[in-house]
């Protein structure tokens, strides 16, 4: 199996529709989460404040956005449009990306990343 080092070395491997989809992606993530980090972590692109707060990767037909259990249940009607599981969501390619729903997931998964921060502390 490959490993990449960088976002930019994974998204290289794709056609460059794929590509613009995954740019796309990232760059509504970095929008929501600007102090963010950018790694590669479980072998996919992620971001990640004092844990990772979302992942995502390519698919044949989809691009797949990891935003944890707990932000799929949140987000469960708004989501109902699209091919979920326990914390992942497929966003098909070809198709717009909710951008206003992934950035609403993403600050989802910022404040529940502070909250462990304060819980920590306490």
């Amino acid at each position: 199996m490959t490993t990449w080092n960088t976002i930019d070395d994974y998204m290289a491997q794709f056609p460059a529709e794929v590509q613009q989809s995954l740019q796309e992606l990232r760059a509504t993530i970095r929008l929501a989460a600007p102090m963010a980090d950018e790694l590669i972590s479980y072998n996919m692109p992620a971001f990640k404040q004092n844990k990772v707060l979302v992942y995502f990767a390519a698919a044949k037909k989809h691009i797949g956005f990891y935003p944890t259990p707990s932000a799929v249940a949140a987000f469960a009607e708004q989501l109902q449009g699209y091919k979920t599981s326990k914390g992942a969501v497929q966003f098909p390619l070809g198709e717009a990306l909710p951008k206003a729903l992934i950035i609403e997931m993403v600050r989802f998964r910022m404040k529940e990343d502070q909250q462990a921060v304060l819980k920590k502390k306490v």
